[in-house]
């Protein structure tokens, strides 16, 4: 952790500035990049002692550099957690213990539209990283953010998810014919919502201070299309790829805006944040209606049933 805290620089011209953040610690899985990046250094400027969770300690090192050098005394910490494998995000968890008690928690790290791929533990890896390692890593924490006295979970989905035809409640370790990674990756970002509604409700019936919110970043530059296309962090592609997204899309400091929006903002749970532009694409923060499906209470409690079968722990 860094040392004393400095004067809070203000904010960049097209963020507007966060409530403060101080006293709160804030969790932000899938740091090292992109909407996740920009998320952590925006709570850090607001005063948040923010752990930087990530696969890659590499990465987070980095990560801590740059926030540091642009808010001088930010309070850093670094969790490293590769939420495709459960076995790393249930020794992460047991490493978390040290930070006490836990604010927010941000579930933003995920995949996109990756060629299919088995994890160790057997599961699709787009449904284990943007799904299944999330639902563990946030039930390990749970008591750590009922211990904050007003807890907040994340989930960050898409708009996507509005072209899920079904719920993923099929066998997540069995084979199911011709891969579609793109229909697949839709329904993971459901999944983020379904798990989202379903932990609120459970929160509010057992009496516990913890609420879940989600949001979308609309169609945001970063590096996530590029990787799931060549399942590589550099190269020609990928170039061509994040060069068309930053000429195209908005910055992925505007795409963070929605997700900032559901970690500070006087919410209540159930809340669905993203862009107020055109199809949601783009735009200042706001709060959007998710579809039908995300709304189905069956469909809620049928894939929570079947992600703590999947996972091993039943919760909360």
């Amino acid at each position: 952790m860094s040392g004393s805290r400095q004067a809070r620089p203000p904010a960049p011209a097209n963020r507007p500035p966060l409530p403060s953040q101080d006293g709160r610690t804030c969790v932000v899985t899938g740091s090292t990049s992109g909407l996740g990046r920009e998320t952590a250094l925006a709570l850090a400027q607001a005063g948040a002692h923010v752990v930087l969770a990530a696969r890659s300690e590499e990465k987070i090192e980095q990560t801590r550099t740059a926030i540091t050098r642009q808010v001088p005394g930010a309070r850093l910490d670094s969790l490293v957690a590769d939420l495709a494998d459960l076995a790393s995000v249930r020794h992460a968890a047991g490493r978390a213990a040290r930070l006490g008690a836990i604010d927010v928690l941000v579930n933003n790290a995920g995949v996109m539209a990756t060629p299919r791929t088995r994890t160790v533990d057997g599961l699709d890896l787009q449904m284990a990283t943007n799904h299944f390692g999330p639902f563990l890593l946030t039930g390990l924490l749970l008591p750590q953010l009922v211990a904050s006295g007003r807890g907040r979970v994340v989930n960050v989905s898409s708009a996507m998810h509005h072209l899920a035809r079904s719920a993923p409640l099929g066998d997540p370790r069995g084979a199911h014919g011709r891969y579609r990674r793109w229909p697949v990756y839709a329904q993971t970002k459901l999944a983020n919502l379904l798990m989202m509604f379903e932990l609120d409700r459970r929160c509010r019936e057992a009496g516990l201070p913890v609420e879940a919110l989600a949001a979308h970043p609309g169609y945001a530059a970063t590096h996530l299309l590029s990787y799931g296309q060549t399942m590589r962090a550099s190269g020609p592609l990928s170039s061509i790829l994040d060069a068309t997204a930053r000429a195209t899309a908005q910055s992925a400091t505007a795409g963070a805006l929605p997700i900032l929006m559901a970690a500070t903002a006087d919410l209540p749970g159930g809340t669905f944040c993203g862009p107020d532009g055109f199809q949601e694409l783009r735009g200042g923060p706001t709060v959007v209606r998710p579809s039908r499906l995300a709304r189905d209470s069956s469909a809620q409690r049928a894939l929570w049933e079947l992600s703590e079968r999947t996972v091993g722990l039943a919760w909360p």
